[in-house]
């Protein structure tokens, strides 16, 4: 199993403006997708962008012990051969997803209809975190589950002998539920239905229709309805992963925060499912402008620029959680540099993730001086205007890349340097985030454990 061996203390000071140009990594929830449908195709995948972090390659390694041919040719550039649907083999190992909820979900999800048994783990985080509102879907398929009390890693999956198609309401706005409901239904006979209240990131509908899935995407009296063919066939593919805008976020945060500052982020991906913070943002009065939109590899795509800006407080509707549910971390800091409150509202889901982030960004925007009010599903950020945040503190980060990565955005900007306990996990979603803001003029490093 994964364990937390060493801490990296990192810290962050006021830095002048930020300047350049910064080339984000590919999509993590793209490069995920890519190696498991790629997996579950009949032939080369041929897959260029793709993340090198930590998450990412779990899944690529998880696919290999299924009986896939994974092969590195360059960096980001990878060929995956696949076997089809139904034609995972029976690991002899098992598979350790280290920090990553979005690879063991859908993982799970994709095994669940192959006639095999496959014992699922991770980190001491990822094992606190819950997995029945994945198991409870797989069971309407025939899959059978085995896992600690509360549905807690690790987790056995004895995939369904004679799978049965499921029709599914999920009662959570839930990418990762939606994706492992859809890769069972690969493997299953006639149509697998699912019904989500609010949209969420579609990525995986995009892919599945690029592989030749029969997928029907549409409305219903009961929300947004996906329908999936069973028993798919799914074609080999060759395309490019687009920039990951989860990621794009903190540069692009940065440099709002920063007097002076201006940057530009080509190629990230701007499906309207992930652009939530964008337009929060540009709400708030960021200076944002998107140019050369295009569709690359079936995803919308655009080059960001960013500038320094006089911000506003707002409200964060519930219905705009689902498309910047990742956001969230480094829109409270942006907001503590804004003038008058920031509210964001219906986002008790954060409380699920690597760690309780709601908890865990109003405990380090406090620690800053910053004044916070926090409920089971909101957060509200007193912001202090440009440069008012004191700063000052060591903030922990709880093994969570974005309560890292947004604290040490935050030290760019606040009167005094602002301390992290551990950046150890920022590779799993952002490998070179400091060299990449250093690049572009911000003062970071990574400070000795006795400091």
């Amino acid at each position: 199993m994964s364990s937390i061996t060493e801490h990296l203390p990192m810290e962050a000071r006021k830095s002048g403006p930020l300047r350049g140009e910064c080339r984000i990594p590919g999509d993590k929830s793209i490069s995920h997708r890519s190696f498991i449908l790629g997996a579950l195709s009949v032939g080369e995948t041929r897959v260029s962008g793709l993340l090198e972090g930590d998450d990412v390659m779990r899944t690529g390694a998880a696919m290999r012990e299924l009986g896939a041919e994974t092969e590195r040719l360059g960096e980001g550039e990878w060929r995956i051969h696949g076997f089809g649907t139904g034609g995972f083999a029976e690991p002899s190992n098992v598979l350790d997803f280290g920090n990553s909820g979005t690879g063991v979900r859908l993982a799970m999800g994709a095994v669940s209809t192959a006639p095999i048994k496959a014992v699922f783990t991770g980190d001491e985080s990822l094992r606190s975190r819950p997995m029945q509102r994945i198991i409870a879907p797989l069971s309407e398929f025939g899959a059978t589950c085995i896992g600690r009390n509360g549905g807690l890693l690790p987790i056995m999956v004895v995939g369904a002998e004679s799978p049965v198609p499921a029709s599914y309401v999920s009662p959570v706005a839930s990418a990762q539920v939606k994706s492992a409901v859809l890769l069972a239904g690969l493997n299953a006979p006639g149509r697998t239905r699912l019904i989500e209240r609010v949209p969420t990131r579609d990525h995986t509908e995009r892919m599945l229709a690029a592989f030749g899935a029969d997928i029907e995407v549409g409305e219903t009296g009961d929300g947004h309805e996906i329908s999936l063919g069973g028993y798919a066939e799914l074609k080999p593919q060759a395309f490019s992963v687009p920039r990951d805008p989860s990621s794009a976020a903190f540069p692009v945060a940065a440099a709002l925060i920063c007097e002076g500052s201006e940057i530009r982020v080509p190629g990230i991906c701007v499906n309207p499912t992930r652009t939530g913070f964008f337009a929060t943002l540009q709400e708030m009065g960021a200076s944002l402008e998107f140019e050369n939109e295009r569709i690359e590899g079936g995803e919308p795509v655009a080059d960001l620029r960013s500038k320094f800006s006089s911000l506003s407080g707002v409200e964060v509707p519930p219905s705009r959680a689902a498309s910047m549910i990742d956001e969230f971390p480094i829109l409270a800091v942006v907001a503590s540099f804004a003038e008058g409150t920031t509210r964001m509202i219906g986002i008790k889901e954060l409380r699920y993730k690597e760690t309780d982030r709601i908890s865990a960004m109003a405990r380090g925007l406090e620690s800053c001086g910053i004044e916070i009010e926090e409920t089971e599903d909101s957060l509200a950020v007193q912001g202090k205007g440009a440069g008012g945040a004191f700063g000052g503190a060591t903030c922990r980060t709880h093994f969570d890349h974005r309560i890292a990565m947004s604290f040490m955005c935050m030290g760019l900007a606040a009167q005094n340097p602002i301390r992290i306990d551990d950046c150890s996990a920022i590779s799993t979603s952002f490998p070179g985030f400091a060299d990449l803001m250093a690049g572009l003029g911000a003062d970071i490093s990574v400070e000795p454990e006795s400091r």
